[in-house]
């Protein structure tokens, strides 16, 4: 375990004013940090949790590009657990699977694309590359409010009285983020803009994982399931593979847990009891269970970013690709490209609004602001099609069932059958609707 520990007195920082105050040590919050050491920044990190990643949850996949832009040698000395290299889908049903994968072994080769990894322990890394860089993490503090002068943000208290002043604050402080409310960025997300992820992490020795999965060392696997598994809930469910363990999880909307009444334990404890996740959870035990909210309203609830003496980042800033199950290496981003931002209004000597702007313009000429925009419209449509975790994953087995099953009849009187049943789901009209709106809603 990598983390730091550092107790904060009225006399650590007296009097000191930093170049930037960094609210949350996740992702977002370190990789900022980390941007401006290497330029010679004064910086600061305050983080509630008793240590960097003791608050983290996320499923368990870290995209190789953004940490690498951050630090181009992490996979040689970064707790990681194995790189991804190939990924499932699972269409599920009370009791049956539908599958589709890709596996390649580039993936276990640099460049890597993606690892398995455990937060606690890949946070407590990155924080104490940090510190090595000469930026203080602070746990143990929680931030209550943002200092204001002339309607410039110069600071933050603490809910202990510590009072910190800096040309610039980042709120990196996660999806409930207090200080953009504070500052009047952002209200509370709604219902439908987040969802509740449970997740559980389940040790299994490495050989067991390997036979299971079909993997050799240097291979990690990571599947995605959906259905009727989630009771018409719009969501997704997760099991990917570690060294000795395997992170298994289950997010739904949260305004869809309030109308079903469905306890989200429950839910696991049934996604674990199907019998295409049981055979690879066998005899494996509970190590942690960790619940979360997740962003999902997309690119149309992305709140502002800056304000005068302000940015936000991450999950604090709505930004997650919940299609692409991206979150981390957005945040990372999002933290680089604030340093950056907070680097050049310290060159201009002005962290007024104008200037912080351009933390805008460059989130929108990345990657992050460009795939969320693809997919704008697409959370709605989730959202409203109770089909698509219902009707539909029932509909593909029995027409799969339909397909496979030798039974004396005539494939002919076979392909009727199921023609009926996709017809007695939608008319032509219906589906050729449906498969327009999804057109639509990723372009």
């Amino acid at each position: 375990m990598y983390y730091i520990v550092i107790n904060f007195t009225n006399d650590t920082m007296a009097d000191e004013k930093f170049d930037c105050i960094i609210v949350g040590a996740g992702p977002a919050g370190l990789s900022a940090g980390y941007t401006l050491a290497k330029a010679g920044l004064s910086a600061i990190i305050i983080e509630r949790g008793d240590y960097p990643g003791a608050k983290t949850v996320m499923g368990g996949i870290l995209y190789s590009h953004a940490i690498g832009e951050l630090i181009p040698d992490f996979c040689k000395e970064a707790p990681l657990e194995r790189p991804i290299t190939e990924q499932r889908v699972l269409l599920l049903t009370e009791d049956a699977s539908i599958q589709a994968g890709y596996k390649t072994k580039k993936f276990a080769q640099e460049p890597y694309n993606s690892f398995s990894v455990l937060r606690a322990q890949f946070d407590g890394w990155l924080a104490q590359k940090v510190d090595q860089a000469g930026v203080m993490v602070i746990p143990k503090t929680l931030v209550d409010t943002v200092l204001k002068e002339n309607n410039q943000v110069i600071g933050i208290k603490t809910d202990q009285g510590e009072i910190l002043y800096a040309d610039c604050v980042l709120a990196c402080d996660g999806i409930n983020s207090l200080l953009a409310q504070k500052a009047g960025l952002h209200q509370e997300w709604q219902p439908q803009d987040v969802a509740l992820a449970v997740k559980e992490v389940l040790t299994l020795p490495k050989e067991k994982i390997q036979d299971r999965f079909n993997l050799e060392d240097n291979e990690g696997c990571a599947i995605e399931f959906m259905g009727t598994i989630s009771h018409g809930m719009t969501g997704i469910g997760f099991l990917y593979t570690n060294k000795e363990s395997i992170s298994l999880g289950m997010g739904c909307l949260l305004s869809n847990y309030q109308k079903s009444l469905i306890k989200p334990y429950d839910l696991i404890e049934e996604v674990k009891s199907h019998p295409a996740i049981k055979r690879f959870i066998d005899g494996a035990q509970t190590e942690e269970y960790l619940a979360h909210l997740i962003p999902e309203g997309g690119y149309n609830r992305v709140p502002p970013l800056y304000t005068d003496g302000m940015l936000v980042c991450g999950d604090a800033a709505l930004l997650v690709n919940s299609i692409h199950r991206e979150g981390s290496n957005l945040a990372i981003k999002s933290g680089i490209l604030a340093a950056q931002t907070v680097i050049e209004a310290k060159n201009k000597k002005d962290f007024s609004k104008k200037t912080l702007s351009l933390y805008k313009k460059k989130i929108e000429e990345s990657f992050i602001i460009q795939d969320l925009k693809k997919y704008r419209r697409l959370p709605h449509l989730l959202h409203t099609r109770n089909e698509l975790f219902s009707r539909y994953p029932q509909l593909a087995s029995e027409i799969a069932a339909e397909l496979l099953t030798v039974d004396g009849r005539s494939k002919a009187e076979k392909e009727k059958k199921i023609i009926a049943k996709i017809l007695g789901t939608h008319s032509l009209c219906g589906w050729g609707k449906m498969a327009f709106d999804f057109w639509r809603a990723t372009r």
